[in-house]
């Protein structure tokens, strides 16, 4: 199967593409008034890695059959979804400040349809994962080459519903499936391991029967390599833990629950878009 998006394996050029969807976010969520900023921040490096190494994708043919598909099961954070889709030529970046305006396609939860390159309608928590499970048991059963890969949060591993899926992938061998989940320890009501414990969150996965990874959410190197390594896993799903900073580069947000979802004033944009800048220029002086 060809790849039919150019990747590339330069990690200078992808840090600044995640500094570069960071600023977009940014701008996103202060021109729209509303939004998750730090779940949507803190996921750039993983998207970076997905949309321009990982994924099997073309954005001049976004319904292109042997494309993989990457379900986004926590919805809320899709304004990083949408600034790496248009990063990568899915759309112009100046539609980015439509962000969920009357009439636009970029809707606070994504909307399978409405914009290229959205496999999947979300917004209740959950049910992407049992999404992308029927996704991975379509291929496995058509003997297709795609893989699925879905993005889970970890205040979503409280749903039952997710558990139901983790078992029937393990049932259902799907070792085209893999599943990474923003462990960032933050969700709507506080901090996860207060609000509803998950830890051992890698035991627990383990004892479903999944491979289990756990990666630096933020080292975009580490996160590739645990694709690869899911690739070769035939006879399971794969769970990808990766540990995240919420509002990652932005000191103001970093691990704080209040900027779940709330957005940046614009005097806290500027802001956060100078640290971003001073950022870049010390990636390009690596």
């Amino acid at each position: 199967m060809p790849r039919r998006f150019p990747k590339t394996n330069d990690l200078k050029k992808l840090k600044l593409i995640a500094n570069s969807i960071r600023k977009d976010v940014i701008e996103m969520l202060e021109e729209a008034k509303s939004g998750h900023s730090a779940g949507s921040i803190g996921l750039a490096d993983i998207f970076t890695a997905l949309y321009f190494n990982v994924l099997y994708h073309d954005p001049k043919d976004p319904e292109w059959g042997e494309r993989d598909r990457l379900v986004l099961s926590n919805g809320h954070v899709c304004p990083v979804m949408y600034a790496a889709l248009a990063e990568a030529g899915y759309f112009p970046k100046e539609e980015l400040m439509t962000l969920r305006k009357l009439g636009s396609r970029l809707q606070g939860h994504p909307h399978r349809g409405s914009l290229p390159g959205i496999e999947n309608s979300s917004g209740p928590l959950g049910q992407g994962f049992s999404i992308a499970v029927g996704m991975a048991i379509a291929a496995k059963r058509e003997r297709k080459r795609w893989r699925v890969y879905t993005i889970v949060s970890d205040g979503e591993q409280q749903e039952g519903q997710v558990w139901e899926a983790a078992m029937l992938a393990y049932k259902f061998r799907l070792g085209n499936l893999t599943a990474i989940m923003d462990r960032n320890n933050i969700q709507i009501d506080g901090f996860t391991e207060e609000v509803n414990p998950l830890e051992p969150i890698v035991a627990k996965y383990r004892a479903f029967g999944w491979h289990v990874i756990e990666v630096d959410g933020h080292n975009i190197k580490k996160i590739i390599d645990a694709c690869e390594e899911s690739k070769a896993i035939y006879e399971r799903p794969t769970m990808i833990i990766a540990h995240t900073i919420p509002g990652k580069g932005i000191p103001f947000m970093e691990f704080l629950t209040e900027w779940h979802g709330k957005p940046p004033t614009k005097e806290q944009a500027a802001e956060a878009y100078k640290i971003l800048e001073l950022d870049r220029r010390e990636v390009e002086e690596e």
